[in-house]
């Protein structure tokens, strides 16, 4: 059944003892004061239709742990753990300090009932609707656009064990698709088949066999009327059978292909599951979380959720499609590609996105060419210019042969061709703006603006006061200074009736 939340606020309440520690202004604070009105008990009434039973976490402690742990990116252990020993999360939850707060596992089974509800979103749609009543992003019209990484908890599988495991679910789904004889493998058998797996002709004549019997279970059920499961199925096991293989030497026969198919199934445990490269060297399996985030509050305004192997800029696009024209988005080279950037611009937003970089060859760059668009000619670096061609390409093959910057420029034998895309003059001006000094008059929206220090005025040194001198000092110096006076410069004593010789060397 479900739980409620105690109105009556206890000995050691988090919020009455430390919530002055709590910025103003900060998610944690507006879910403080917020998350009655965002997370009502009415709202989660439908993932509990039985009134027995022990009561469940109160909703508005569930979805305030859910946000806060969207927000920051944490396992389901780190939010706990946040929420058992960082005073914020407990103001933001309405918990005491005492409260120890509950097991990883309550978040995974909260996420299956919202999941397998009618309104799986409907946390971030009352995050959404509070936001927008109370105004908090009034003002405020910075966007940081993101992505991440989220793990899948499935084994990638091979293609012999998608296809055994594919045409085993269709035939149990399907009479019809369990009715021919298959002879690929005993598909009462979950497992792998028994062969010897170091032989090329044993592998490639048991990938033949299984190809032909999903050909033959898509066979049996074409054409005939499928429920929605039996249906999703049927389409995996479709998808399954091609995406890996290829015809054999031989007519009729399979074999793996040499290559990985774009948007591969990696599970049929989870088909929606991809291959996620974030970089060269960082290749996981899962999904990628997008945001929309305003960042001097940390509030999430949009979000979405895609595979693996989706790209970060059209769904960025997406996302800025909900607000308001003339935001600032800031972004990474993620969603720096032209296409992005063209369709951002035309909603009028304001982008202070990292360009994509030139690769570092040690030659001349594009941004070393001058392109006229208007004109349709490119000039390179050496002075020739030649005209664009309908590919919109610059060849300059002939000028490259008696060309002294030719090793500077290209290693190809006909000569450097440039080859431009249909948003280059869009990519050619963010890299130079990028490029500009601060002091430059046009602002570089990719770098925030930072005061200019101004150098420190210089000190003169002061004058070091005479040292002050002892008595035993005091008439050592007086004597020694009698001493002086007395004398001539050739050493013979002065009579106090002569005045002193004013010139010296005088006789």
């Amino acid at each position: 059944m479900q739980g409620t939340s105690d109105p009556n606020a206890e000995f050691v309440d988090a919020a009455a003892l430390c919530g002055h520690l709590v910025p103003a202004g900060s998610v944690h604070r507006f879910l403080a004061e917020h998350r009655g009105r965002l997370f009502p008990d009415e709202l989660f009434g439908d993932l509990f239709p039985s009134d027995r039973g022990r009561p469940s976490v109160p909703a508005d402690v569930i979805a305030t742990v859910m946000v806060l742990q969207a927000l920051g990116g944490l396992s389901d252990r780190d939010a706990l753990a946040e929420l058992r020993t960082n005073i914020a999360w407990k103001v933001a939850a309405g918990l005491s300090l005492t409260d120890e707060g509950f097991h990883p596992t309550v978040l995974t089974l909260w996420r299956n009932r919202l999941r397998a509800s009618d309104a799986p979103e409907r946390i971030f749609d009352a995050v959404r609707a509070v936001i927008a009543e109370t105004g908090v992003l009034g003002g405020k019209t910075r966007r940081v656009l993101d992505s991440t990484v989220l793990d899948d908890a499935v084994a990638t599988q091979d293609t012999v064990t998608q296809l055994i495991a594919s045409i085993r679910r269709v035939r149990r789904l399907s009479p019809a698709a369990a009715a021919p004889e298959l002879v690929g493998h005993d598909y009462s058998d979950p497992g792998k088949p028994r062969i010897a797996w170091d032989d090329t002709e044993a592998r490639e004549a048991l990938v033949s066999a299984l190809v032909d019997d999903a050909l033959v279970v898509l066979a049996g059920v074409e054409g005939l009327a499928l429920d929605a499961e039996t249906a999703d199925a049927v389409g995996l096991l479709a998808l399954v059978a091609g995406q890996d293989v290829e015809p054999g030497d031989e007519d009729g026969t399979w074999r793996i292909a040499p290559r990985t198919a774009p948007g591969r199934v990696i599970s049929t445990v989870d088909p929606d599951a991809r291959h996620v490269h974030k970089s060269v060297s960082s290749y996981r399996d899962g999904y990628k979380a997008h945001v929309a985030v305003e960042p001097t509050t940390g509030l999430i305004c949009s979000q979405r959720l895609s595979p693996g192997n989706a790209p970060d800029g059209p769904i960025g696009v997406e996302l800025m499609h909900q607000e308001a024209p003339g935001r600032q988005v800031l972004a990474d080279s993620a969603y720096g590609s032209g296409e992005t950037r063209a369709q951002l611009t035309r909603r009028r937003h304001r982008l202070a996105i990292k360009p994509w970089p030139l690769a570092d060859t040690g030659r001349f760059a594009r941004d070393d060419f001058w392109v006229d668009q208007d004109a349709r000619t490119a000039t390179c670096p050496a002075g020739h210019t030649v005209a664009l061609t309908p590919a919109n390409n610059a060849v300059f093959g002939r000028h490259c042969r008696d060309c002294d910057r030719r090793e500077r420029c290209t290693t190809a034998r006909d000569g450097r061709t440039l080859k431009l895309t249909d948003h280059d003059a869009d990519l050619v001006e963010a890299r130079r703006t990028r490029r500009l000094p601060r002091n430059s008059p046009k602002p570089n929206l990719a770098r925030p603006p930072r005061r200019r220090r101004e150098p420190p005025t210089p000190r003169h040194p002061r004058p070091r006061p005479p040292p002050r001198l002892g008595a035993h000092q005091l008439t050592t110096a007086t004597n020694s200074s009698t001493r002086h006076r007395s004398h001539n410069p050739d050493g013979r004593a002065l009579n106090p009736a002569e005045p002193p010789n004013t010139a010296r060397g005088s006789a």
